[in-house]
């Protein structure tokens, strides 16, 4: 397979050598990158102490990206105007090949291992520039095509055959315009941003990304009314022919398909120009200071920037040892509290993992409360007279079991031998104090901004409620801390997997809040047994919280198992 992929970008040998790089060292470097990729371990499925290879993960990961795949195909099928179908179906996959490009594979874009192995090597810059390029585009390949196969197989069957053919033309080009697009804003960025600014500048942009391409993904299929998207006309767009995407779509003009925005002949070479114009520039013009700019990533910082540093740490330090004081008794647990807050913090693969989640639950409720077609304005009039707030009370429950289940994993995981050098008694203590840490630092804050939401909609007459559920809540996610992470903060390695009996138990807790909803649902309007629920969920959060403080070695060694 790596053959194949490597041939086929090789293809362009003569274009790639009158680019400025050198041919044997670009193919050299590909086929180590590829080498790489094939021994990378699975996320899920395999243990971190097996060695096999995984045979089947590139025909599992084909079929997964196919039935994906199916979602693009709708615009094609159901869209009457078929340049505006193409430019639809452009358009949604651009903007996942993008989204893709920033959020999974800046690691290949930027990697500064390149300047302990490659830079000593008298490799020049377009090399090293085509290497990263061609190795994203083969990545995406494996992805592109599943992704487009059905809508490929569609347009054929709609069409026939002059399309069918035509078909990868625009693709390819569309994934050309997508490295340039993220490329070249990555490059801007480290112009802007030098050294460690840079790894916070692009972790908030690929945390902001992702939040609006989730929130797209949910609430932009709300604006547009079914009906009317059958029948709608290209015309009724006229700005769509400054868009690249639509531009692709009018190459369908080269088999006949009629077009009926003025210009689209003229917009269709520049199909083709484009993309091929911002690959060279980029290669050509951007790539010099390319390499010396990766190289500035693990730089060191100025004096200034290393005292600000300094002085933020100090004080966050200081908030968390006042907070663990606080919500602590034991030492190992304040340790453990502190350990929690501050590597939260510093770890960017944790921030952006946790910090989409605090956006998803204003998204996934939106989505919820206009499922039946309404309208925004009139959704949000009918919500003064429902119970849906209990809805959104207990989704913030998400944003918790989300620093739960990343609050373990670690890339430097090896750092947790001091843990076992110590004489703890009982890491329950630890991990309760990391429990707590991420319960004030993530929940709390996400659950006081849902409240005042809520009491401004509802009303006061709603304070009861916010007590009940602010309790469940807890109550849920201490319930799953305790069956499903009884790990140590931070000190396992990021793709070990579950047993089968932890997911089964993790299926087993997911019941939990679908009682605890369930019964809340039912006292909403009996203050007294509001009451009553309280008391029983209280004594309840006590006892897990104190089962969970009372972990000990050996328990923790039959959970792995």
């Amino acid at each position: 397979m790596i053959k194949l992929y490597l041939n086929m970008v090789m293809l362009g040998s003569p274009v790639w050598k009158g680019m400025g790089a050198d041919i044997e060292q670009l193919r050299a470097i590909l086929k180590v990158r590829l080498m790489l990729d094939d021994r990378k371990p699975r996320a899920l499925g395999q243990a971190a102490k097996q060695k096999k290879e995984v045979k089947n993960s590139t025909i599992l990961n084909f079929f997964l990206f196919l039935v994906t795949g199916f979602m693009y195909m709708f615009p094609i099928a159901f869209v009457s105007d078929r340049i505006l179908s193409l430019a639809i179906f452009f358009s949604f996959f651009s903007l996942s090949l993008t989204f893709m490009l920033i959020t999974d594979f800046s690691s290949v874009l930027f990697d500064s291992r390149d300047k302990h192995i490659l830079f000593p090597r008298p490799v020049n810059d377009a090399t090293l520039t085509l290497s990263r390029l061609l190795h994203v585009f083969i990545y995406l390949t494996r992805i592109v095509l599943p992704f487009a196969l059905p809508a490929w197989i569609m347009l054929g069957y709609l069409d026939g055959w002059k399309s069918a053919l035509l078909f990868p033309v625009p693709v390819l080009l569309m994934v050309f315009i997508a490295l340039f697009l993220v490329n070249g804003f990555y490059l801007l960025i480290l112009k802007v941003a030098k050294g460690e600014r840079f790894k916070d500048v692009l972790n908030y942009f690929q945390i902001v990304t992702a939040v609006i391409f989730f929130a797209g993904f949910y609430l932009i299929p709300k604006v547009f009314n079914g009906k009317e998207l059958l029948t709608i006309k290209i015309t009724d767009f006229p700005w769509l022919k400054f868009v690249p995407t639509y531009w692709l779509a009018a190459c369908w003009s080269w088999i006949g398909v009629s077009v009926n925005l003025p210009g689209s002949g003229y917009l269709s070479i520049l199909a083709v120009v484009f993309p091929f114009a911002c690959l060279y520039i980029l290669i050509k013009f951007l790539s010099p200071n390319f390499s010396a700019a990766i190289g500035a990533i693990d730089g060191v910082e100025t004096d200034t920037k290393v005292k600000t540093s300094a002085t933020t740490i100090r004080f966050k330090k200081s908030l968390a040892k006042k907070l663990a004081n606080i919500f602590n008794r034991h030492d190992d647990a304040k340790a453990g509290f502190i350990l929690a807050w501050l590597q939260s913090s510093r770890s960017r693969t944790f921030r952006m993992r946790v910090y989409p989640s605090f956006a998803f639950i204003p998204v996934y409720f939106l989505s919820i409360i206009t499922t039946d077609d309404t309208a925004f304005t009139e959704a949000f009039h009918k919500l003064t007279y429902s119970s849906k707030y209990l809805l959104l009370l207990y989704m913030s429950a998400y944003v918790m079991m989300s620093a739960l289940t990343y609050l373990t994993l670690s890339e430097q995981y090896k750092a947790s031998w001091i843990f076992y050098a110590t004489p703890v008694e009982k890491p329950g203590r630890i991990m309760l104090g990391a429990f707590k840490a991420i319960w004030v630092k993530y929940f709390l804050p996400i659950y006081i901004a849902i409240s005042v939401f809520v009491l401004n909609v509802w009303g006061f007459e709603v304070v009861s409620d916010l007590v009940l559920a602010l309790v469940n809540v807890t109550l849920l996610v201490a319930c799953i801390a305790r069956i499903s992470h009884k790990r140590l903060p931070f000190s396992t390695m990021e793709q070990v997997s579950q047993g089968g009996g932890r997911i089964l138990k993790s299926i087993v807790v997911m019941l939990v809040p679908a009682t605890l909803g369930f019964g809340h649902y039912m006292a909403i309007h009996m203050l007294w047994l509001k009451f009553i629920f309280l008391g029983l969920s209280v004594a309840l959060l006590w006892l897990v919280l104190d089962s969970y403080n009372n972990t000990t070695w050996a328990k923790m060694a039959d959970a792995e198992k």
